[in-house]
């Protein structure tokens, strides 16, 4: 492939069709640009740059992540390849062992013919499209050629113990109570990644895809999906389960599922985790994002915890955690992030902190959740096609700020009145105003001002 279509260069990382859009050749090419951009970005020569380099199990993935080490190889950086791992476990390899940057071959939640690269600086920090994705694009597209520096090393290395060790510390295992568990790998990495961890706890496992195939024979590993995550809802009733908890493709997200069949909202989980987390260190800090159900601010600050409103993003929440210091952030998409984990995001952990706290609190998952669906009352997220966002953005908040309410700019428009609130925020790919709306009244009181906001942005 001798022309790179600049589509590839997503706003959080690097992601395209293999062969056609994504090749072996442009992976050199990423390589090279991603070693010159460490290299600015650290005041190095990049003969002196160390960087982390993984894979999940797609059918390319070997070959690409072959190509991507070549690259940076030849702008004269070393290599350390952790081999298939989940992508939290380059992160955890670029954090510990204390490298320069580190790159995971990986497509994420994206169908079998993709193929991608998530990219981190020194710290796990991640490039994204406000920092350095646009710079490594235009580094790409120019290629020129590597300086005369004499080529980078290579060595494998194996972060498994190491990383298991350093995720079981954020729970008391012997806490953990006997329970059933339906778990749903996706063929993805979550099966090799999060397997070891539950191995030490007194869990019934009904495991499920559980063996990596880049394939995706059984379904798309993306349980945002309903169509994707019915099966695990199905055998969690079937089989009178607890729980259910299901991962993305590369691992670093999970969705549970309760005891009576019920997916649980990223942002009713987020409130949960923040309240295990101010338990175990009082007064912490807490990261949410405009999108969230006023459950997560609440509950925070019953808890004695300060809870701070973030951009979406996981550039946006790890750049926060380490500005402000914060213990935990969590997305509404499933991204929980923590700071004793490099502010990196995990799907391994809040599966671990979920079964310490039912085990804790003696009580189902479905219990837990109980009061938050008495109070809160979501819309979910919804899409409209609309061509002049930022103009109709505007006009919400014209509107709305006429009738009383406070006004928010942070990440699209967010707009708050006492007793309920929505955000709308532009897709960074398509001309799509994205809908988030919650009623503290009731069911029919979400229904109803989400038809009047909707019947504006359509308008």
């Amino acid at each position: 492939m001798s022309d790179v279509d600049p589509a590839i260069f997503k706003a959080y990382d690097v992601r395209g069709v293999y062969p056609d859009e994504l090749d072996e050749d442009v992976a050199r090419r990423i390589g090279r640009a991603f070693a010159r951009l460490l290299a600015e970005s650290e005041g190095k020569p990049a003969g002196e740059l160390r960087v982390g380099l993984g894979r999940d199990m797609r059918l390319q993935a070997e070959e690409m992540a072959a190509a991507y080490a070549d690259g940076l190889r030849e702008a004269g950086a070393s290599v350390l390849d952790v081999g298939q791992v989940g992508t939290e476990q380059l992160y955890f390899a670029v954090g510990s062992r204390d490298l320069d940057g580190g790159l995971a071959c990986t497509a994420s939640h994206n169908p079998a013919k993709y193929t991608g690269a998530k990219l981190v600086r020194r710290g796990a920090l991640p490039l994204s499209g406000d920092s350095g994705i646009g710079e490594l694009r235009e580094l790409v597209l120019a290629d020129e050629p590597a300086p005369g520096s004499e080529r980078g090393g290579y060595e494998t290395g194996d972060v498994t113990e190491e990383f298991g060790r350093h995720a079981l510390g954020f729970i008391e295992s012997g806490a953990v109570r006997p329970m059933k568990v339906v778990l749903d790998g996706g063929n993805g990495m979550a099966g090799p990644m999060v397997g070891p961890l539950l191995d030490g706890l007194p869990l019934e496992r009904v495991e499920t895809y559980w063996t990596p195939d880049g394939r995706f024979p059984d379904h798309e590993p993306n349980p945002l999906l309903e169509e994707n995550r019915r099966f695990v809802i199905d055998r969690v009733l079937s089989e009178g389960a607890e729980l259910g908890i299901a991962w993305d493709g590369d691992a670093d997200r999970c969705f549970f599922i309760d005891d009576t069949g019920r997916f649980v909202e990223g942002d009713f989980l987020t409130a949960l985790l923040a309240e295990s987390i101010l338990a175990k260190e009082a007064g912490a800090t807490v990261l949410y994002d405009v999108r969230a159900s006023r459950a997560v601010r609440d509950i925070v600050e019953r808890a004695g915890g300060t809870a701070l409103v973030n951009r979406v993003g996981h550039a946006f929440f790890k750049g926060r955690m380490r500005e402000t210091g914060a213990a935990f952030g969590g997305e509404v998409s499933g991204h929980y992030y923590f700071r004793d984990f490099y502010c990196a995001d995990s799907g391994a952990i809040p599966a671990l902190l979920v079964l310490e706290l039912l085990s804790r609190e003696e009580k189902r998952l479905s219990d837990l959740l109980a009061p938050l669906l008495e109070r809160y009352f979501v819309s979910g997220e919804i899409n409209s096609t609309v061509e002049e966002g930022e103009e109709k953005m505007a006009e919400l908040g014209e509107r709305y700020e006429r009738a009383g309410a406070e006004i928010g700019w942070l990440d699209g428009v967010s707009v708050d009145f006492e007793d309920w609130h929505f955000n709308v925020r532009p897709s960074n790919t398509e001309p799509l105003l994205r809908l988030n709306l919650e009623s503290l009244v009731s069911a029919e009181d979400m229904e109803q001002r989400r038809d009047e906001v909707l019947g504006l942005i359509r308008a």
